[in-house]
């Protein structure tokens, strides 16, 4: 949280990287001296409560495994060979030093337990500063309870069964009492469910002080996290799941239930309409753009509410913006395409324009009927990839007259609010006019398409998404003007689904199709049940619980594109090893001409084991701790 709020992180040391547990869990405090010096005052306290904040994990970087580790995006081998989200990807994790992982001092980007052991410092201590308020110290505390909430949660959904870490272990304590044991994932939700309940009643509704607070925690933001952590472990992958019925620890506890629960969807249900409740009474609601002039399309502008439910700066359906991992000009530039006219070898190097979305994930998005491609009844499924003339229709979506893939047309807002690509629009860049939009051209030497050695989509599409439709290459000079926004951790459209999911799965199917339908409304969309009996080949789809399940878990998987949650959305599913076992497929960008072009090529494969469900732990964190045991497959 790099607000005003958080800029005291520096000044605050207490945490030591070499510690006395180094090759344990560190949640052993240290420097007992400075600790107490830390809670003299309000002022002192609060810079200890935002180096709390400070270690929540980078959401918008390559650090984060759910942006680029995945199936959503790929990278040219010239920029990403190196990276450990790629490597992840491509089937390189590794037990003897795992990559992003979070567990140990072994963990790549940073040991979580330290932050665990801070959040109980924290509530140990606050009662000792003279000058703090009553009212702000509740607060605080409810602050820290969920960090160390969500804290527990992070590491749950990466590792599964963890250590519940409760309370710190006294520095007198023995060797032995560092060598802690895993708990089952049930537990472990359940204690992150406590305290999370004890610290929403004492969270405020909204943030009254956006100056110098936006970022800090809301009792929805909690609200939505205990929904979250409920979901998880009421899916496939910790529901029911036979694969870890001999996953137990050294005492013979079964670390993951083997029998299916029934009653855990009924509780995320409850969970998830909590949250939304909380949610709209503070004010979030759907994003729509609502600054449009008088000549704009209403295709344009719900294209542009589409795009602002991610870009538009603290918009208010944005229920977390994690403000510690602002969406800048760095990630904007690499799914920028390149589409001002005038640029030149100089100022082309201002957009990196490499972040890019697979075959695959054009193909998941809809038709303009709202249903599957390879079930719309209208739809030319089996021809997808031959070219077609875009016609007057699509004007607002492909320039009229414009060769591009038949995949390209006839397609949802979602698809062109989402993806640049070949013959698209590209709303804004500085036109202020549907008349005058750029469009992209990607083949082999256009502007958009490959002219140097890194600067180009693997796959000739584009996350649109991802940039503020005011950002612009510059052709005068070679910048990159950007607006930033904080990464959209939770927003209400990702309830909707939640619960929309959670009611489905509890058998209370007829009660989901209205928070689909809302989010789908957004979008352009009729509702499930009209869209599927007007155009589908499966009209009653919606109608069983197993239809509705593919039809919301689709929903996500679009809704949510590139905000990182297909990455453990296809985890609980149980569905990873479905998705990531696959060529990555794009389009021929070495094609100069049309024909050239609109070949399917393959520019690499994902591979995924059964194991890679959940992160190993380092071996040596394993060799170090005699009652640890690793995940299975590892």
């Amino acid at each position: 949280m790099k607000t005003r709020f958080i800029k005291y992180i520096a000044t605050l040391t207490l945490i030591l990287a070499g510690s006395s547990c180094n090759d344990f869990i560190d949640v052993v405090p240290d420097n007992l001296a400075v600790i107490e010096d830390a809670f003299e005052t309000r002022d002192s306290a609060e810079r200890f409560l935002a180096t709390l904040y400070g270690y929540l994990p980078p959401f918008s970087t390559i650090s984060n495994p759910a942006l680029a580790a995945g199936d959503e995006i790929a990278v040219n081998d010239n920029v990403s060979r190196n990276w450990a989200a790629r490597i992840i990807a491509r089937g390189g994790q590794s037990v003897v030093n795992p990559r992003l992982g979070y567990w140990g001092n072994s963990g790549t980007v940073s040991n979580m337990f330290i932050a665990l052991r801070d959040c109980n410092i924290f509530i140990d201590n606050i009662d000792k500063p003279f000058d703090l308020e009553d009212f702000e110290r509740t607060r605080w505390i409810a602050e820290a309870k969920f960090l160390k909430a969500y804290y527990h949660f992070y590491l749950m959904r990466m590792y599964g069964p963890i250590p519940i870490v409760r309370e710190n272990i006294e520095v007198s304590s023995g060797i032995d009492a560092v060598r802690v044991s895993r708990d089952p994932v049930d537990e472990v939700a359940d204690y992150i469910v406590e305290l999370l309940d004890e610290a929403i009643p004492d969270l405020p509704s909204v943030i009254e002080n956006r100056g110098l607070e936006l970022g800090r925690v809301t009792a929805p933001i909690a609200a939505a996290i205990k929904a979250r952590t409920l979901i998880t472990v009421a899916s496939p992958l910790f529901n029911g799941n036979q694969d870890y019925n001999l996953f137990t620890d050294k005492d013979g506890r079964q670390l993951i239930s083997s029998t299916f629960d029934d009653a855990k969807w009924a509780r995320a249900a409850e969970a998830c309409k909590e949250a939304i409740d909380l949610a709209h009474e503070a004010g979030h609601v759907l994003y729509e753009f609502n600054e449009a002039r008088p000549d704009w399309s209403d295709t344009t502008v719900t294209k542009l509410s589409i795009r602002g439910s991610t870009t538009e700066r603290w918009n208010e359906e944005v229920i977390w913006g994690e403000s510690s991992s602002v969406i800048g000009g760095q990630l904007q530039s690499w799914a920028q395409a390149k589409i001002a006219p005038g640029l030149t070898a100089e100022n082309r190097e201002s957009t990196q324009s490499w972040w890019s979305p697979p075959l695959r994930i054009a193909e998941m998005f809809y038709t303009e009927n709202g249903v599957p491609i390879d079930e719309d009844v209208n739809y030319d499924f089996d021809d997808r990839f031959n070219v077609a003339t875009a016609d007057d229709a699509h004007q607002h979506y492909v320039r009229p007259g414009f060769q591009t893939a038949i995949l390209n047309l006839n397609r949802e807002p979602r698809f062109y609010a989402s993806l640049g690509f070949d013959g698209g629009i590209w709303f804004g860049h500085g036109q202020n006019s549907d008349d005058n939009a750029f469009i992209v051209e990607g083949k082999k030497g256009e502007r958009a398409g490959r002219q140097d050695a890194n600067r180009w989509s693997l796959s000739g599409y584009w996350a649109k998404k991802l940039v503020y439709y005011e950002n612009v290459q510059l052709t005068s000079g070679s910048g990159y003007t950007s607006r930033s926004y904080p990464f959209p951790t939770v927003r209400l459209a990702d309830l909707y689904l939640l619960y929309a999911e959670a009611l489905n799965e509890s058998d209370r199917i007829n009660e989901a199709y209205e928070w689909i339908d809302r989010v789908r409304a957004r979008a352009g969309l009729n509702g499930v049940v009209q869209s599927w009996a007007n155009a589908s080949s499966n009209p009653d789809k919606p109608a069983n619980k197993d239809g509705l399940r593919d039809i919301i878990q689709d929903e996500r998987m679009i809704e949510l594109v590139f905000e990182g949650h297909r990455f453990w959305d296809l985890r609980r599913w149980k569905r990873a090893s479905e998705f990531l076992n696959s060529d990555i497929r794009a389009w021929n960008i070495e094609g100069e001409t049309t024909d050239d072009y609109y070949k399917v090529i393959s520019v690499g494969t994902y591979n995924f084991l059964n194991r890679d469900y959940l992160w190993p732990i380092a071996e040596s964190d394993i060799i170090a701790n005699s009652n640890l045991v690793q995940n299975p497959g590892w």
